[in-house]
């Protein structure tokens, strides 16, 4: 790849010695009210892929060979952008000061992150990536980020694994499962502003980047607004107060600055019932100038963050306790306590040093992260489920019983459930503490645990050769370790528990004390190691009517499990170091710019990119056994999109089309199941995945007058699995034999029929219109009216393999098993269409040089009740059993769904000096 590199630029080099006159564009940048010159203002001449940044003094200067009628475009954060008109022919041109005006609406802006919070759900299915949009200023993405994320919308349906988030230039995707963890800065709403964002797969000079786009945070206090700020926040949505304070020094001396920012976030209960809100975050970074080319920096973010969990619920519970029902959480003694917390406390540090001079930049940087991410849990032994919703307590268990529906019993349960839907904490402490249990517990709460420790070093370098090509190029290198084991928290009355599997009385760790204590840890035990290495080199060409550029990756990943407690049910492979799996892979991608005239233009790109499964899909059942994911290999993304922007003074838009097909995917998914070969509690293993996504984007903004501003957005897409993935089940053998669905402990079960079914990757259809007013005296009010449809609950695939259609009693096909009652049995549907309206507002006054704000929205403004996704049980394994339970229309194994909040609001009050 080097030597591919090298040669094109010696070609560019020539190219540009025949190239046209250039014209550079010089200014200063500076506040409208106060005259403060603004540091770290991007200036970039639109159409083009080069932009430069103004100094301490609010100077800059740019250099282009383009001619003609263009538009320069200047933005800070916290101010309205700025597009001025101009002519290049070849000929310097002085714009002298330019003045910026504080954006008014910045809340909405900073405030992001609280207004698209989801991440109440369970991780598994947390994927939503529309925080990665908090800085941009395309109206696309900011409709997806602000008005379509209470519907869990992805953009173009992508994870958020495949879209890369770096603070100071340092990725923070994590290695287990490819996403980025929010929380680790959560509620740094003031020092993460000053961001920079790439979309899809346009080129980034700080990565290789994924199809998703890229975003770096730079926290250094030189990029933000120096002074102090100070907020306080009220709503009923995932948290209900919050506090916030950050004071920025400036540069002090012409030598160093630093930045403090603390932040509180609490709640007894959000908008779903039982779930807490318990956070708080602190950071601190200072920084350093050896001179005027070097700088080091040093930051640390320490934030923690305990929350309460909700659950997915079927149409039976919804119809019977409403939106907000929870069943994880009860009364014990008077207050409310969740059995399902998720507590994140993973300390931050970085170490920066940055150059930049006359055409170089350097960014390297060391980065560690430690600490615990835990999940609690309510385990239950040899004793009744104690969930609310456990299928035997509902109403459809009677209705769906094979000897009749037994409507009276029905009725009694649905009369039980209303009076007591929460989980039944009292009761659960009378089981434990009863004479009965001899001190041994029947429940115990208990935390799955995770304590990593990451290492990562990174080097990043941009060289500017003329004014028609840019060099861009990085290394990194990722270790991790890891630990996970399951952690007792509360006994609950009890005094010890014995850490055997209740289902075939066998040991889970054979070396150790089968009576475990409160604090003990049990169940499962084992470290993970990862190691990535990665490097990517990108060359960018600049010319009046052409942009290109052209990427490619290395990189080089391996994992390793190391089992801590030796199982009885897997003595062979529990204990001791796996093999070590490696990946080693190539990616590249290119893009062109045609500039039709500086105000139209239009872009192309595309992608193939080879990416190792993520350290979760690699080992099938790592709480228990060393087994690797049988033909195992990468990911391979082949991906491409067409651009048109639109940049008329009045009048901007971007219309994209786009095509992503994702082959060899693995997944790991583990459940309880029916099937037609046998019962167990198993984990299915998908290889040889495809998913397709195909789609366009459209988003159009007029500007109707000086205070009046009109929009359009729109995303129709298709998101389709594009393959028959092979299925495979695992399970352990230490049950009897007449009991097992095979003495190996693996099943091979073909091919899952999935090919054209849709992906559950949120509404594939989103229409807004929205309508801003801008007051001249500093108040501001939009609304936006929205239309999400076409999204689908994710299919069981084990109901699409051919083991479907045995009858376990008889080991033959079912007679009525045909392909017309099996198509309609297992038919996708769609969820419902909705419409949501949402308000939004703010209020700004300078008194004295003192900057005071007050911020509000309003959304789903008519209390509009939808489902944002959900998915269907495997329970049900078989065609008979699954025709059995649907036959009342009311079955006991229905798809579960979330449900989006209903009317909520979110005020924010900020007094900056």
């Amino acid at each position: 790849m080097i030597k591919h590199l090298l040669f094109l630029l010696v070609v560019f080099k020539i190219c540009t010695l025949q190239s046209q006159a250039t014209s550079t564009i010089i200014g200063v940048v500076e506040e409208t009210t106060n005259r403060q010159k603004i540091t770290n203002a991007e200036v970039m001449v639109e159409g083009s892929v080069f932009s430069i940044g103004s100094n301490d003094m609010g100077e800059f200067s740019i250099t282009t060979s383009k001619k003609g009628q263009f538009i320069l475009n200047i933005t800070a954060p916290d101010y309205v952008i700025k597009r001025i008109p101009i002519f290049l022919d070849g000929v310097d041109l002085d714009l002298g000061t330019i003045r910026l005006e504080r954006d008014i609406t910045f809340e909405k802006t900073i405030n992001l992150v609280n207004i698209t919070d989801d991440e109440l759900l369970d991780d598994e299915v947390n994927s939503n990536a529309l925080a990665l949009l908090q800085s941009t200023k395309d109206i696309f993405l900011n409709r997806a980020a602000f008005d379509f994320g209470q519907a869990f919308f992805r953009v173009r349906g992508y994870d958020s694994q495949y879209g890369e988030v770096h603070l100071n230039g340092m990725p923070m995707n994590k290695m287990y499962d490819g996403r980025p963890q929010w929380n680790n800065w959560g509620g740094l709403n003031d020092v993460i502003r000053n961001q920079q964002y790439a979309n899809g797969l346009s080129a980034s000079d700080f990565t290789f980047g994924g199809i998703l786009g890229n975003t770096n945070i730079d926290l250094r206090p030189s990029g933000l607004r120096p002074g102090t700020r100070l907020s306080s926040s009220l709503s009923n949505r995932t948290y209900s107060g919050r506090l916030m304070a950050t004071y920025n020094s400036g540069l002090k001396k012409e030598k160093y600055a630093y930045i403090l920012s603390a932040s509180r976030r609490w709640a007894k209960e959000g908008y779903i019932a039982g779930t807490l809100y318990d956070s708080y975050s602190v950071y601190g970074s200072f920084e350093y100038l050896l001179n005027e080319q070097n700088t080091l920096s040093a930051t640390a973010i320490v934030a923690s963050n305990r929350r309460g969990r909700s659950s997915a619920i079927t149409e039976e519970v919804f119809q019977i306790q409403g939106n907000r029902y929870n069943p994880y959480w009860g009364f014990q003694n008077g207050k409310i306590r969740n059995s399902r917390e998720r507590n994140i406390q993973e300390p931050l540090f970085l170490l920066n040093y940055n150059h930049e001079s006359k055409g170089l930049m350097i960014n390297a940087g060391l980065a560690y992260q430690t600490g615990v991410y835990k999940r609690s849990r309510l385990g239950y032994f040899n004793a009744p489920n104690p969930d609310p919703t456990y299928y035997r307590y509902l109403p459809s268990f009677y209705l769906n019983s094979p000897i009749g529906a037994n409507f009276e019993s029905a009725v009694l349960a649905e009369e039980g459930f209303i009076q007591n839907p929460q989980l039944n904490w009292s009761n659960i402490f009378k089981a434990n503490s009863s004479l009965g249990q001899e001190g041994k517990a029947a429940y115990v709460l208990y935390d799955d645990t995770t304590k990593d420790n990451q290492l990562t070093a990174r080097v990043n370098t941009n060289i500017d050769i003329n004014s028609h090509l840019r060099v861009d190029f990085g290394l990194t290198y990722k270790h991790l370790m890891s630990k996970n084991y399951a952690l007792t928290d509360d006994l609950i009355g009890a005094e010890f528990h014995r850490d055997i599997d209740t289902f075939s009385e066998t040991l889970n760790d054979i070396d150790g004390d089968v009576n475990k204590k409160k604090g003990d840890i049990f169940n499962y035990k084992y470290d993970f190691e990862g190691n990535m290495t990665d490097m990517y080199a990108q060359l960018n060409l600049n010319y009046n009517k052409v942009n290109a550029f052209i990427s490619g990756k290395y990189s080089y990943v391996n994992y390793q499990r190391n089992g801590l407690f030796m199982n009885e049910r897997f003595l062979d492979n529990s204990y001791g170091e796996s093999e070590r799996i490696r990946f080693s892979n190539w990616s590249f991608k290119s893009g062109i710019t045609y500039n039709i005239t500086g105000r139209h233009w239009v872009t192309a790109n595309a992608a193939y990119i080879n990416r190792a499964p993520v350290l979760q899909n690699v080992f099938i059942n790592p709480r228990e056994n060393n087994a690797i994911v049988p033909n195992l290999q990468s990911e391979k993304i082949t991906s491409v999109d067409a651009n048109y922007f639109l940049r008329m003074p009045k009048l901007t838009g971007r219309l994209t089309g786009f095509y992503t097909r994702f082959q060899d995917g693995t997944d790991v998914n583990f459940f309880f199941v029916d099937s037609g070969i046998g019962s167990d509690f198993v984990q299915e293993v998908l290889t040889d995945l495809d998913k397709l996504h195909l789609g366009t984007e459209l988003g159009l903004e007029y500007q109707l007058s000086s205070a009046v501003k009109l929009s359009l957005v729109a995303s129709v897409a298709k998101y389709l699995y594009a393959s028959d993935p092979f299925v495979t089940i695992n399970f352990d053998t230490a049950g009897a034999t007449e009991d097992l669905i095979d003495v190996s402990g693996s099943k091979f079960l073909g091919q899952s029929a999935i090919k054209g079914y849709k992906l559950a990757q949120g509404p594939q259809k989103a229409i807004a219109v929205g309508i801003e007013y801008r007051d001249p005296k500093y108040w501001w009010v939009s609304m936006t009216a929205n239309y999400l449809a076409n999204n689908y609950a994710n299919i069981s695939t084990i109901t699409r393999t051919q083991s479907f259609l045995i009858d376990p009693e008889t080991g033959q096909r079912f007679p009525d098993a045909t392909d017309e009652n099996v198509q309609k049995l297992l038919r996708q549907k769609p969820l419902d269409n909705f419409y949501l309206l949402n308000l939004v507002g703010g209020k700004s006054w300078l008194k004295k040089g003192k900057y005071i704000s007050v911020f509000a929205s309003v959304n789903n403004v008519f209390d509009t009740s939808f489902r944002t996704g959900g998915y269907e049980q495997s329970r049900n394994g078989n065609y008979g059993q699954l025709k059995q339970d649907n036959f009342s229309g009311n079955p006991s194994f229905a798809p579960k769904y979330w449900y989006g909040f209903g009317r909520t609001y979110f005020l924010n009050m900020a007094f900056s000096f």
